[in-house]
């Protein structure tokens, strides 16, 4: 390689800025409304310590989802593989990346947490967006009580990760420092996400207000207890109809190429490649298996 084009490389928060630029322009080219979570906005708010992000999270108008890949495609993006099994694993986003792009654009067309139909929960999204100068754009990002919504669902799906926890917590002085949480509460109350957010808010509004806390649904349930190797797949066994275990019990044991790519678009897929592959997941799932156990009792216990 020669030092011109080393040179010309980009950094990764070089990509992400500019990747923040790209999806801006496009969206705006196509008249698709879009506006970015996580990432430089949040930390340019005040909502996270200062970190380098590794791509671009952007929320995308459902409806609209679609038109935008087009686009990208037409400028040399491509979708990841991912795991086809949209009911052991429900689909979120769509990725994207680029051969000369250090980063990846992830497009969300719902959010894991908000129970609300996608369409109507990004109306409410849309309505509590604001202006933001990022990237040499004119972006549109969440106004601080979604932003803290979005990154506190996030760190919730696993909250005993350390990194989680500090998310958590850092949150968590914020909303006491600056009277968040009753907006915080509206806006998980108006897009189905009280029954995520009750670990979070539970302890943070004020001791006269009564709210409904509603059930969980078996959607975050299952994500939150998902912790393990192999969890996400034993879950969906045990929960589905008899009819449909021998299907799931086969692709556990016999997983489709995508599963393997959707974790390392690089990963050797001859046969002895597929073996060492095999060979891994087994590895890792029977090491997990203790933890594995626990988690699935205290699933049982919290469904009960």
């Amino acid at each position: 390689m020669t030092d011109a084009a080393h040179d010309a490389e980009l950094s990764i928060p070089e990509g992400v800025l500019l990747g923040h630029a790209l999806v801006a322009r496009l969206a705006d080219s196509l008249g698709i409304r879009v506006f970015f979570i996580k990432g430089p906005a949040s930390v340019l708010q005040g909502l996270r310590p200062a970190k380098v992000s590794s791509d671009v999270d952007v929320y995308v108008d459902p409806a609209m989802l679609d038109d935008l890949l087009e686009g990208l495609r037409a400028r040399g993006w491509r979708e990841r593989p991912a795991d086809p099994d949209q009911k052991t694993f429900p689909k979120h986003s769509v990725t994207v990346d680029h051969p000369e792009w250090p980063c990846c654009l992830d497009l969300h067309f719902r959010f894991p947490g908000m129970e609300k139909p996608s369409a109507d929960c990004f109306e409410t999204l849309w309505a509590n967006t604001v202006d933001m100068d990022l990237a040499g754009q004119r972006l549109r990002v969440p106004a601080k009580p979604l932003g803290i919504l979005f990154l506190a669902l996030h760190a919730l799906r696993s909250p005993e990760l350390p990194a989680c926890h500090q998310e958590l917590q850092y949150l968590t002085g914020l909303i006491q420092g600056q009277s968040q949480a009753e907006a915080l509460l509206d806006l998980a109350s108006a897009t189905g996400s009280l029954a995520a957010m009750r670990p979070f808010l539970e302890n943070l509004v004020s001791e006269g207000l009564t709210v409904a806390w509603p059930e969980p649904s078996p959607e975050w349930r299952n994500r939150v207890a998902a912790r393990e190797p192999g969890s996400a797949r034993i879950i969906a066994l045990l929960q589905a109809p008899w009819r449909d275990k021998p299907r799931l019990l086969w692709r556990a044991v016999f997983p489709r190429t995508e599963v393997f790519l959707s974790g390392n678009i690089y990963a050797d897929m001859s046969f002895l490649g597929r073996l060492r592959q095999h060979r891994s997941r087994w590895v890792r799932f029977s090491k997990a298996v203790p933890r594995l156990v626990r988690d699935l009792r205290g699933l049982r216990s919290a469904g009960e």
